[in-house]
């Protein structure tokens, strides 16, 4: 069993349906018009709330529960063949692959901008990957709910399988052609690496194109998480042209 803190994201689980949502802790303590939209969607949709004293959430002393806690089945991934599956009919369809993002909080933040920028699902690697938890969920203040993640063994093959299907395996790595100069071919991966690495090397062997984002020689590179979010828009606004 998984556990959910803070307002807005519980309230986005609550929204989305994707994950059975057992009950709710709210603090006797706790107003506003965001506590009073839970209680309500909560008992539209069934789902027991209980009001509780402070201090029974203050027993996740190192999380700012802003006085919400739910309890939610598990973080369920979606089969890679699943998620492909989902989107084969969609014009202009993006998947965006995630190579070794480790911090909860990158992968959070990226996952967030997914959402914004109408990514239609994430792949994450099983190994030197973060996994999705409640730090995640935070970061992406409740953007998980609203998006197909699925979970690989080995990010090579799921490239190929990828591209079996007809999909562009696009690298963003720092010095290689500029986004604004690319044309984004669909349906289309984006991989992104870690700040420490960049994209493994077998990985970025199998890419069909280099982007970076241009930028002033101050600095080495963005986050990732901001660099996805400069890439995405990037992305989207040529979707949209």
């Amino acid at each position: 069993m998984d556990k959910i803190f803070g307002r807005n994201e519980v309230l986005e689980a609550i929204k989305s349906g994707n994950r059975t949502i057992n009950k709710i802790f709210i603090s006797k303590t706790a107003h506003g018009s965001s506590i009073g939209e839970i209680i309500k969607l909560a008992k539209e949709s069934g789902i027991p709330v209980n009001n509780v004293p402070p201090e029974k959430l203050d027993k996740f002393e190192d999380t700012n529960t802003q006085g919400v806690v739910a309890e939610v089945s598990t973080t369920e991934y979606v089969e890679l063949e699943d998620l492909i599956a989902s989107v084969k009919n969609k014009k202009n369809a993006l998947l965006l692959l995630l190579d070794s993002i480790e911090d909860p909080h990158n992968l959070g933040a990226i996952i967030r901008n997914a959402v914004a920028f109408g990514v239609d699902g994430v792949i994450v690697p099983k190994w030197r990957s973060a996994t999705v938890n409640d730090t995640v969920s935070r970061t992406s203040a409740g953007a998980i709910e609203h998006i197909k993640i699925a979970r690989v063994t080995n990010s090579s093959q799921a490239i190929l399988k990828l591209k079996e299907n007809d999909f562009w395996i696009i690298g963003a790595e720092n010095g290689n052609k500029s986004i604004h100069e690319t044309d984004i071919p669909f349906p289309a991966v984006l991989i992104v690496g870690s700040e420490g690495f960049g994209i493994h090397q077998k990985i970025k062997e199998k890419c069909d194109v280099i982007i970076t984002i241009p930028q002033k020689n101050l600095i080495s590179s963005l986050n990732v998480s901001c660099a996805s979010a400069v890439i995405l828009y990037e992305i989207f606004r040529k979707q949209n042209i």
